[in-house]
């Protein structure tokens, strides 16, 4: 006699945050996803758990105080620039992905690496063309007609696409950047030398 297959459970997921339910309370904020849970998920969280927790008591009003406070505090050893300070105080920009994990923005900068091969050999990779809106089949054509060399679009071993050109162009890829594209400047190529970031300029 065959045994009877199992139903599959039917998994009700926050409309606000993407977690599961009962694991709302664990997920990035918990205060937006309480109506929700109200509305659609009532038998999940006991009523007086949401009504306890959404009601404002004294102690947590404090705490929610003070958290606020600290975020607006920052930490700075007294050696920064003024521009340092400028850009200390602009947070960075931070998306959020489903399951509360935060994304930060990619700094807008070129990346230029001489990588030597078969000891004679030389690779320079290009990083970070994309970012000013530049389309890399485009560049790497351009790169390849100037230099005389091969050049393509490859996958890096970070996932992200990068244009490899046959040769040690690094002497005079910059002035080709900047003059090629106006939108990227000077001031955000860097060069990899000794695996330490050197700005260009």
């Amino acid at each position: 006699m065959a045994a009877e297959k199992p139903a599959p459970v039917r998994v009700l997921y926050c409309g606000v945050c993407g977690l599961p339910a009962e694991y709302c309370e664990f997920g990035p904020d918990f205060e937006r996803c309480k109506p929700w849970l109200r509305a659609h998920a009532p038998g999940v969280y006991p009523d007086d758990l949401v009504a306890a927790s959404s009601s404002s008591g004294g102690g947590d009003k404090d705490v929610d105080k003070v958290g606020e406070r600290l975020q607006g505090v920052a930490i700075s050893d007294g050696s920064t620039s003024a521009a340092g300070d400028a850009s200390a105080s602009k947070p960075e920009e931070v998306k959020r992905l489903p399951g509360g994990k935060l994304k930060k923005k990619e700094k807008q900068e070129v990346v230029i690496e001489k990588i030597v091969r078969n000891k004679r050999k030389c690779v320079t990779v290009v990083k970070g063309l994309e970012l000013f809106g530049v389309k890399l089949s485009d560049a790497s054509k351009k790169l390849g007609k100037k230099f005389a060399t091969g050049a393509s679009v490859v996958k890096g071993p970070t996932e992200k696409e990068q244009i490899d050109v046959q040769g040690d162009i690094s002497y005079d890829i910059v002035e080709f950047i900047t003059d090629t594209w106006p939108d990227v400047p000077e001031s955000a190529i860097f060069f990899i030398e000794d695996g330490r970031k050197v700005p260009a300029a």
